[in-house]
Formats: C-alpha cells, sequence, structure tokens
C-alpha cells in the first residue's frame, strides 16, 4: 500500500480533506499511517479570530445584547418611531443628529457646499462608509464559521477534522432556532466536541447534552418534572425533545429497541438540566445548571434498569449506561461507515467497528484506528459524494484559496448546506443521493464557475488535476480540461470532475 500512488489519492480523498499543491509529494508514503499519526498525537485545531472562548464568556454576553435590544425596543415604542435595525454595536443616532445629516446630504446634491465635503479634495468622491457591524449572534456566527473552516484548510491529512465535522453533525443544532444557538453552535463544537473526538463516547455525549447551545436547541430548559415542585407550583410538566433525541438519533439509533415508555422514562430522569437565571444569583447567567426544584422525584425504569433519586448524577448515570449499550455501538458504527465508506456500509465492517466500540467502552480514538485499518476502507470503490461543506473545503485547499466569509456564507447557502444549520436534529443528509439531484449538480457547477474565475489566472488546469487526482484521472477528464475554451473553464471542469467530487 505504501508505494500504491492510487490508494494514496484514494485516502487523501476518502478520509482527508483533499489535497493542496505538493501535499501529495509531502505524503510520499503510506498515508494510513499519516492519518494514524495524526490519530496517534491526538490532533485537533484550535479555533482562531473567535470572540468568545467560552460559554461563560459568550452567555452573558448575550444576556447584555438581548436586555439592550429590548430597551431600545421599548424606548422606540414609548417614542411612537418606526421600528429600526436591531442593536448593532453604538448607539442609533438622536433624531435631531440624524436630521442634521440628512439636511447636509441635501444640501450637497444641489450644489451649497457642506461641512462633511469641505475637507475632500477637488473632484473626489467622498469617502465610502463601512457597513454597519452585524448584531452580536450573527457576527458569532460568522466569525465560528470562519475559524472553522479556515482551521480545514492547515493539515496535510485532516482526518481530526473531519471527524469534528462528523460528530458535529451527529449531535446536530440549527441556528435557525435563534439568537442564542446562533451565538452557542460553534462553541459547543469547540468545547463540547473537539476535546473529546480522540476520548470517550460517554464523556462527549455528556458534554453535548449539558451545553447550552443543545439545551436551548431541543426546549429542555422548559422542561419540568410534573411532581416537582417547580412543575406542581407552575402547572407545567415535561419536554421530551432532549431526551427522544439522545435515544434515537445521538445513542440507540431508531432501531434500538427502546420504547416510548423509555422516552418518557429518561425526560424525567433529566429533569432539573436548565440554565442559570438572568439574575446572575445562580453561576454565570445562560450557562447549564441543575435545579433541584424542577427535578422529577422517584425511582423511574429506563430500559429495564431503575434509576434512583440521585439528582444530576441519576441523569448522567442513565448518559453513561446509554453510551455503552450494544445498541449505541451498532448505531454509531453503522453511521460512521456510511459516512466515511459507502451509503451501505459492508456489515463486516460495521461489525468490526462496533465490536471495538463496545470492547473498549466507547474509545473513540481506537474507533479511528479501526476505521483506518479496515480493508474495506480502502477497496470500496468512490461512490460517496463530497457534500456541500466538504466539496468548499477541499476546493479552497486544492486552488491554495484561504476565503473570505461572504465566499463561504453564499456557496453553502446556494448549495444547501450552511453550516450549523440543518433541517432539523438529525442533522444534514449523509447520502449521494442527498446532493446528486439535477438541481443539486447545477447549483455546484455554478459555484465551480464562481470559483475558477477568481482563481484561474494563477492556475495551470493541467497541473491542478495532476494535484488533485494525479494517476487517477481519467482520460475523459484531461480530454475535457484540454478542449475547455477558456482557462476557468478548464479549472470548473476540473473542479466537477468525477474524481475530486466523488470520495
Amino acid at each position: 500500500m505504501a508505494s500504491d500512488p492510487g490508494l494514496v489519492l484514494r485516502g487523501i480523498h476518502r478520509f482527508g480533506l483533499g489535497p493542496r499543491p505538493g501535499d501529495l509529494a509531502r505524503i510520499g508514503g503510506d498515508i494510513r499511517e499519516l492519518f494514524r499519526a495524526e490519530i496517534a498525537a491526538r490532533q485537533v485545531a484550535s479555533i482562531a479570530g473567535v470572540r468568545f472562548s467560552s460559554i461563560g464568556e459568550a452567555a452573558p454576553a448575550l444576556r447584555d445584547f438581548t436586555e439592550a435590544e429590548r430597551m431600545q425596543r421599548e424606548a422606540r415604542a414609548s417614542a411612537s418611531q418606526p421600528a429600526a435595525m436591531p442593536l448593532q454595536g453604538p448607539p442609533l443616532p438622536s433624531p435631531m443628529v440624524a436630521a442634521s445629516g440628512a439636511m447636509q446630504q441635501t444640501a450637497s446634491a444641489v450644489g451649497t457646499p457642506a461641512a462633511a465635503m469641505a475637507e475632500a479634495p477637488p473632484g473626489t468622491a467622498p469617502a465610502r462608509q463601512p457597513p454597519p457591524e452585524p448584531p452580536l449572534p450573527q457576527r458569532t456566527y460568522r466569525e465560528e464559521v470562519l475559524g472553522r473552516f479556515h482551521a480545514m484548510l492547515e493539515p496535510l491529512g485532516g482526518l481530526p477534522e473531519r471527524l469534528v465535522a462528523f460528530w458535529s453533525n451527529h449531535f446536530a443544532v440549527s441556528v435557525n432556532k435563534g439568537n442564542p444557538v446562533r451565538t452557542f453552535a460553534g462553541l459547543m463544537e469547540r468545547e463540547a466536541i473537539r476535546p473529546h473526538i480522540h476520548g470517550r463516547f460517554a464523556d462527549m455525549l455528556l458534554a453535548v447534552e449539558t451545553h447550552p447551545a443543545m439545551i436551548i436547541f431541543l426546549d429542555q430548559q422548559q422542561s419540568l418534572g410534573p411532581n416537582s415542585r417547580a412543575g406542581a407550583r407552575r402547572g407545567r410538566g415535561l419536554n421530551e425533545n432532549l431526551a427522544r433525541e439522545i435515544m434515537e438519533l445521538h445513542t440507540l439509533g431508531v432501531a434500538g429497541g427502546y420504547s416510548q415508555a423509555d422516552v418518557t422514562a429518561l425526560a424525567r430522569i433529566i429533569t432539573g438540566w436548565t440554565l442559570a437565571p438572568p439574575n446572575g444569583q445562580d453561576g454565570i447567567p445562560g450557562t447549564f445548571r441543575f435545579n433541584a426544584n424542577m427535578h422529577e422525584p422517584g425511582e423511574h425504569l429506563l430500559l429495564g434498569k431503575s434509576y434512583g433519586d440521585a439528582g444530576f448524577e441519576r441523569g448522567k448515570a442513565a448518559l453513561a449506561d446509554l453510551a455503552r449499550h450494544p445498541s449505541t455501538a451498532q448505531h454509531i458504527a453503522r453511521k460512521l461507515t456510511r459516512h466515511f465508506v459507502a451509503d451501505e456500509p459492508p456489515a463486516s465492517m460495521v461489525a468490526r467497528l462496533a465490536k471495538v466500540f463496545r470492547d473498549t467502552d466507547g474509545d473513540l480514538q481506537a474507533l479511528s484506528f479501526a476505521l483506518l485499518d479496515s480493508p474495506e476502507a480502502w477497496s470500496a470503490p468512490a461512490t460517496k459524494m463530497r457534500s456541500p461543506q466538504e466539496f468548499l473545503v477541499a476546493s479552497a485547499r486544492a486552488l491554495g484559496r484561504k476565503p473570505e466569509i461572504g465566499q463561504i456564507l453564499g456557496p453553502l447557502n446556494a448549495m444547501g448546506q450552511p453550516i450549523w444549520q440543518p433541517g432539523g436534529p438529525n442533522g444534514f443528509p449523509d447520502s449521494v443521493a442527498a446532493w446528486a439531484s439535477p438541481e443539486g449538480l447545477k447549483t455546484r457547477l455554478d459555484v465551480s464557475a464562481a470559483i475558477a474565475r477568481q482563481s484561474a489566472n494563477a492556475i495551470d488546469p493541467k497541473t491542478l488535476a495532476d494535484e488533485m487526482f494525479g494517476v487517477a484521472t481519467s482520460a475523459e477528464t484531461r480530454q475535457a480540461i484540454a478542449r475547455a475554451e477558456t482557462r476557468y473553464q478548464a479549472v470548473a471542469i476540473a473542479l466537477m470532475a468525477p474524481e475530486f467530487q466523488r470520495r
């Protein structure tokens, strides 16, 4: 395998992020050993350029932003003014100041000198004002997306980054839920997923389910034990969203052998998992806390096991048992194999990975090694299609680009996979059919053409094909590139080639 350039190419596309100029020469030897070294070193990128280092910083900032926005709305309402833009940093100008600015613009338009124009040299246009800064949640989201995307441009192989993206989609939240999730989604990935991709699944599971982004996304803060002190006082009861998704999506799987009674039991067990209130009297506002007043008392039977009245520890114990359940091992093994190898995962590989998961108590580093060591992972044909996010990252790497935020958000929105914005808690689909529709391919072609226009002048298309596909470049692809009428068309053809779209 070490001397087979075809397998090196298959590996960098299947398990990595796609080659950059010169990467195939840098890798040289056994691509599997490169990935094994990344896993053995427990490599995981740190995200640069983000506003908040932790949820403990972000949650109070969001509280302050929300309160300032509320006060601004109330002030406008009391003054009977029309609605304005959301709070965007500096206070809005007073009506007198705004009127003065309008008068200056009018005076300038009819030829009367305006103070603002007096300093401009003759014959020059007035200085262009920068656009207003986006509100805090959108600004934070954009910073997190940019940091995450740029982190995927750095590694030589990149399997750890692929695993981060896999687990982030497995434990999906959507920024469509509103400002809190929009602010916290990137933090959840940084705090609850990145630190655990080489650790134990049970630890990642607990970190995710207690993160404010997940709590808010699935309305867990609204769940009250019917017989708890808070439930009796407020006349409200359970919200089963988090419990259901823990079992159906995060652990056992839809065919994992649980019942509706088990969902209800887990929902009762994790009542009291909520957020600290805004007043700051019970921890940092907006961060996770256990509220005993909301917790359902008594014993509860989950999957045949009784869980006693032990508060937060009872919920931790239930999650730990779900993490090591045989159905969870099967569900994770199948999903991981489907993501990396084939829509219809080889049964032998799924069984092997499930056994490693069970035997190691959910050691994700051992699971990654088992993935790389599976013969099926290297012999299976390249039938998987790169998702839009994978395609945009691979394109940027292949062309040596470092896109700005608009060059990331725009294409991903157009192709249907904006970061941390799936349609539901089951995340983005992971099948060829989801991304290979005629409309999806047309949009992808448009994106490829736009990228090529921005990059083609500095790139030789034939060299690009060699850097991306090497010996795997088909005669059809070489011929199509050679016949292209322009350089940018040739680059677009290379980006849309089956060798690049499939992995």
